[in-house]
């Protein structure tokens, strides 16, 4: 298990929920490296025929809903919060879904946890932006971490990105290319786009407060003789800078609230400046 970071709600035990839950939760991914699809097949049925990983599930929601849709396929949801497993194993064992496991891990390890061209579809859900330079080697989405992912997606397995933060997103499409891969599409809003794809809880909470999702799917493509990161990693850089336009945003990228009313008085302050000239 990893550090714990998210507050634990009241009359929560954790290691309690564990158990109760443990029937659907692995907690040594790495003795199932290769085996996934079959080490978690119902007793008497056919081995599953695809295994993705839903990287970030939180409480397990997409994943479930995913898993429903196409019960021939193994959901591996996988995070890195303690609570976030406790809270996705509850929801999958009351769902009733036999086709998702529910481990704990990190993204950084993904290569420990599965065995080469083992995954059809990594899905990140969005994934913390780490807006900072400082802290860009946390994110998910990001150069290091596709060139992770390729030695692990099968032949033709895609990458799935959603986020509300458009610094992420445009951050994204520049080291999709620096990795390797290819894009297939891309959304600015991905939720008219694509209604009917599963949600989550989170994404209908951002949804309520105005966020749209801006979504890619990528595929592995022929690997850069020569692989290095070229791109501003600090997300500032991805934002607007115009005074028309950071007034007309209706909605700050999580995390970057008060850079965004930053911006904004810098450029409102050049403005002026420039109207009394």
């Amino acid at each position: 298990m990893h550090g714990m970071h998210a507050r634990l709600p009241k009359n929560f035990v954790l290691e309690e929920r564990i158990e109760r839950y443990s029937r659907v939760i692995e907690l040594d991914p790495a003795l199932w490296r290769g085996r996934w699809a079959e080490a978690c097949t119902p007793l008497g049925e056919r081995p599953f025929s695809e295994v993705r990983l839903d990287l970030g599930c939180g409480k397990g929601a997409f994943a479930i809903e995913a898993a429903r849709r196409e019960p021939d396929v193994l959901f591996v949801a996988m995070d890195s919060e303690p609570v976030c497993v406790a809270y996705a194993a509850q929801h999958v064992c009351e769902s009733g879904v036999p086709n998702v496991i529910v481990v704990p891990g990190t993204g950084m390890r993904v290569r420990e946890f599965f065995s080469p061209g083992e995954l059809s579809c990594i899905y990140l859900n969005f994934p913390t932006p780490f807006p900072r330079k400082r802290d860009a080697h946390k994110r998910m989405a990001c150069m290091e971490r596709l060139l992770d992912f390729r030695e692990i997606l099968a032949e033709g397995a895609q990458v799935r990105l959603r986020t509300d933060s458009q610094p992420l997103f445009d951050f994204m499409l520049t080291q999709v290319p620096l990795a390797g891969y290819e894009l297939l599409w891309t959304s600015r809003d991905a939720r008219a786009d694509f209604p009917n794809e599963p949600s989550s809880e989170y994404e209908e909470r951002l949804g309520a407060q105005g966020a749209r999702v801006c979504a890619l799917a990528a595929t592995p493509g022929a690997l850069p003789e020569h692989v290095e990161q070229t791109a501003e990693l600090s997300l500032t850089a991805y934002l607007p800078h115009d005074l028309e336009t950071l007034e007309s945003l209706a909605y700050a990228p999580h995390g970057m609230q008060a850079t965004v009313v930053n911006l904004r008085n810098r450029a409102s302050r050049k403005a002026s400046r420039g109207m009394t000239r």
